[in-house]
């Protein structure tokens, strides 16, 4: 299931699979529209002479157009999706790329184009003139011409896309939109039950004799089949250890999954078999994705803010729309199931998974952008801004610490780098009302107490 989750991902990401299906469909359409004329006649396209009036010369000639301006048109939209690859890798991050290959827009646009200079050619072989026989499929020229006036309207559909696809706001908008979706996906996600604590102090207590396996090659981890991984452990009443998470970098020969039997004894069976099918489970790639990995999506708005303060960008303003958006996503983590490591079934410990938590995000978040936007006022109070933010959301005693954290870094750099008693008074005004509603940031009582509570004060 995840080889072939893996091909549709791959294959949903390039720009020839969407393509080739309307090239097909063309085909399709091309046939079934000239057995329709072959079977209605033409006869009656004479009562129609300024639709369906044209000669067999008439026809090739007006097919001949349209068929060489859609594969001038369809190598010019190529050559613009091509520059804007190049300019959004130069300017932004190549982690993008696959997003704008992913964007169905374009995939749709370039396959319109080619399609109809496929059609036209199928078209052109089946008109007959003069000693032929005469044969002109009306309804197929009349199809493929109305084709024709309406790639106009998609030409410009896609310059407008392109326009406004390259933005830098429309850009960040849609990584933190796909990251919020991946997120509604994967939290909660159950594997098994969770350890109650006398199953987790017994795991932490017991010293098992855990077996490694190697991974086969080297690349990302894109996703984990974790049902696979509960199934195995349970038919083979043994207990797997996770040692490589979601968007790790796993090399080959290196750890990817240990095992051991829940009774202490040596685990059996064929080894091979065992290697094979724990690592199926897990999807190796050359390069992160946002199907299962979170962690690819604040990674992508990391990648564009340090761009933008690298010196040779100096984009301020895009750093802090890329801060604004990595605050906005914190705060809906902020409650969030992430899910114990140890997850049992039967009350066994069969997995222990890796999980993530909400502290790396925060970190992966705001650790390096604090770093590179040294001496830059604007940053510094955009970061605690989205601190506030996520404060705001209510988190737990030891999110509240950490939130706690990142604002006490900030002010450090700020007192370290910032030039102005002017820019560090607003810095310090800013932290200091920070840290009052991280502090006042307690959870909300329940309904019915508050119900309870305005009655009696009624």
């Amino acid at each position: 299931m995840n080889r072939l989750r893996q091909l549709w991902s791959n294959v949903n990401s390039s720009l020839w699979f969407v393509p080739s299906l309307m090239v097909l469909a063309a085909m399709a359409a091309a046939y079934c529209l000239v057995l329709l004329d072959v079977r209605v006649g033409h006869k009656w396209t004479q009562d129609y002479s300024l639709l369906f009036g044209a000669g067999a010369d008439g026809a090739r000639g007006m097919l001949t157009a349209i068929a060489s301006s859609m594969i001038t048109v369809a190598g010019l939209i190529f050559s613009l999706t091509l520059a804007t690859l190049a300019t959004v890798s130069s300017q932004y991050t190549s982690r993008l790329l696959r997003n704008f290959m992913r964007d169905r827009a374009n995939q749709v646009v370039m396959g319109f184009f080619v399609s109809i200079f496929v059609y036209c050619l199928i078209i052109l072989r089946t008109i007959r003139g003069g000693d032929e026989g005469r044969f002109i499929p009306s309804l197929a020229v009349a199809f493929g011409l109305l084709l024709a006036l309406v790639s106009i309207g998609v030409l410009i559909f896609f310059i407008h896309h392109i326009a406004t696809s390259i933005q830098a706001a429309n850009i960040i908008a849609r990584i933190a939109e796909e990251t919020f979706r991946s997120m509604e996906k994967l939290f909660p996600e159950r594997l098994g039950e969770e350890a109650d604590a006398a199953a987790a102090a017994h795991w932490e207590e017991t010293q098992y004799a855990w077996t490694p396996i190697m991974a086969r090659r080297s690349g990302y981890v894109q996703a984990i089949n974790n049902d696979a991984l509960l199934d195995f452990a349970r038919e083979t009443n043994s207990m797997v250890r996770m040692e490589r998470g979601i968007g790790s970098f796993v090399a080959r020969g290196a750890p990817l999954v240990s095992v051991a039997r829940s009774n202490g004894e040596p685990l059996t069976g064929n080894a091979e078999d065992i290697r094979d099918r724990l690592t199926a489970t897990y999807t190796l790639g050359d390069q992160r994705t946002l199907d299962q990995d979170l962690g690819f999506g604040f990674r992508q708005l990391v990648d564009i803010a340090l761009k933008a303060l690298s010196p040779g960008i100096n984009d301020t303003t895009t750093a802090v729309m890329c801060v604004d958006q990595l605050g906005a996503l914190l705060s809906q983590l902020v409650g969030r199931d992430f899910g114990l490591r140890l997850r049992m079934e039967e009350g066994r410990v069969r997995v222990a998974a890796v999980s993530p938590a909400f502290g790396a995000y925060l970190t992966l978040a705001f650790d390096q952008i604090r770093v590179s936007g040294t001496g830059n006022v604007a940053i510094m109070l955009r970061l605690l801004t989205a601190l506030e933010t996520t404060a705001l959301r209510r988190p737990a005693v030891a999110d509240r610490a950490l939130l706690h954290q990142q604002v006490e870094l900030v002010r450090a750099e700020a007192n370290r780098s910032l030039e102005t008693d002017y820019e560090k008074q607003q810095v310090l005004q800013r932290v200091l009302l920070v840290r009052e509603v991280i502090d006042q940031a307690a959870p909300p009582a329940p309904l019915a107490q508050l119900t309870a509570a305005l009655r009696t004060t009624n």
